[in-house]
């Protein structure tokens, strides 16, 4: 009975004092919280549809078109010095051919072909969109050369596919410029038209693909 009233004795006090339950390190088990300081919001941009433009090319046997795509709207997306996003849209109606000149009748015949459903069916489809999903600088680009690699989605005809091309941005106060050159297969967007793949004779072949030469002014946007 004297052991027992002993070891109870002992037990109470190791509880007491802590030498049966330890308590948890203060700084053990805690949600440490960590500040975020200076997060800065990217300034957009609006693109200056006067002072922008997108030209075309098109090749077919034995011959080229060339002609001009204004641009309807659009934003770049900058945070401090980098180019981070953006998008554009094309005024599809406002396509002309300017390799032919104004005044040449077949200059208004090509044109009305173009917007046919033939290749961009404009009356459904009144603009095209690009939307930048990647902006990657260039390392050790010279001045002058092509300082990005810009990836995005083209919409056309509501079909939308990825794009990847080198682009050359320019970026100083209130306002980014912009150059870019790629190319762009119109079978991905279902443009057939005197493609080789649907038989077309050989001297009738329009080129599957056709390049486009951005050039975009932007400003920054007082919103």
């Amino acid at each position: 009975m004297h052991n027992n009233t002993l070891i109870s004795t002992a037990l109470v006090a190791l509880i007491l004092t802590g030498g049966f339950f330890t308590s948890p390190n203060p700084t053990e088990n805690q949600v440490q919280y960590t500040t975020i300081s200076g997060v800065t919001k990217a300034t957009t941009f609006a693109v200056d549809a006067n002072r922008s433009a997108i030209r075309w090319k098109s090749k077919k046997v034995g011959g080229e078109h060339i002609g001009i795509v204004k641009m309807a709207n659009g934003q770049l997306n900058v945070d401090g010095n980098k180019l981070t996003g953006g998008t554009f849209t094309a005024d599809m109606k406002s396509m002309r051919d300017v390799d032919k000149g104004e005044s040449n009748p077949f200059n208004e015949r090509l044109v009305n072909h173009l917007r046919s459903e033939d290749f961009f069916s404009v009356e459904k489809y009144p603009t095209s969109t690009f939307k930048i999903t990647s902006a990657k600088p260039i390392k050790g680009a010279k001045a002058g050369d092509p300082n990005y690699t810009i990836g995005g989605d083209l919409t056309i005809k509501g079909t939308t596919k990825p794009q990847s091309f080198p682009a050359t941005v320019n970026i100083s106060g209130d306002a980014v410029q912009a150059t870019a050159s790629f190319m762009v297969n119109r079978l991905d967007y279902d443009i057939k038209y005197r493609a080789a793949i649907i038989g077309t004779a050989a001297d009738k072949i329009i080129d599957d693909t056709f390049l486009l030469d951005l050039s975009i002014v932007a400003n920054k946007s007082s919103i």
